[in-house]
């Protein structure tokens, strides 16, 4: 079955003049060709993680958006939801223009499309958390991007050790990779607090109105496996 609905975009403006955009990729599942369901609840934390940003950052004149995708899931080849954050990144290019810079935050699905689009025009930074990166996710294209990941130690829905090979792999492609742990698991609820904050630090950082928070720009310098294993 093809998907016939549309992507929808929330989107929350700047306080003023729009500095930078952070772009949030909810997560869903392998294959579903259904639309989200509103209460789902990875588009509910995803939510949760846009608010937070634009509450805190909007007077810095970051704007936010959301993509709700056509349909619930990566669909194996069709690889929807990266489409779809493809087209919100040129909805976006066509609303605030060419120059401002994208960060491209995305959790679980949200996070592989997030990667998978990051060498997309204007996108400076991707934030990925928990992402699901399969065995054989594409990295060439990340070559001299910041990439930055965030994985729950007990996550038994995407193990960490995904995004830990994903972050070697992206590392020897010429990708600047920085990933953490933090305790909990795949939902982000324990210590949620520092998951929003974490995020709402890269966005500033990806977007050029703030140096990387030190921790950040350290795991960056550092060799691997430290800078890709540095506990939260």
């Amino acid at each position: 079955m093809e998907p016939t609905t549309t992507p929808v975009l929330e989107q929350c403006p700047a306080n003023g003049e729009t500095r930078g955009i952070a772009l949030f990729c909810h997560g869903g599942t392998a294959a579903n060709v259904e639309p989200p369901r509103e209460r789902a609840l990875s588009l509910v934390r995803m939510r949760a993680f846009e608010q937070f940003v634009h509450r805190t950052t909007a007077d810095r004149g970051i704007a936010t958006a959301l993509i709700r995708y056509r349909v619930a899931g990566w669909n194996g080849e069709a690889a929807d939801a990266y489409n779809d954050v493809r087209w919100a990144i040129g909805q976006l290019r066509e609303r605030d223009g060419s120059d401002v810079p994208i960060v491209l935050v995305g959790h679980s699905m949200g996070g592989r499309a997030a990667l998978r689009a990051g060498g997309e025009h204007q996108v400076t930074a991707i934030c990925a958390l928990a992402p699901w990166t399969p065995p054989g996710e594409p990295v060439m294209h990340l070559r001299d991007q910041t990439v930055v990941i965030l994985h729950g130690r007990t996550d038994r829905w995407v193990p960490a050790r995904l995004s830990e090979e994903f972050a070697v792999r992206a590392r020897r492609s010429g990708a600047r990779v920085a990933r953490f742990t933090i305790e909990g698991g795949h939902s982000m609820l324990r210590r949620a607090h520092r998951w929003h904050t974490f995020t709402q630090d890269v966005v500033l950082a990806g977007a050029g109105l703030e140096p990387m928070r030190p921790d950040v720009a350290n795991a960056l310098q550092q060799a691997s496996p430290e800078g890709l294993a540095v506990p939260l």
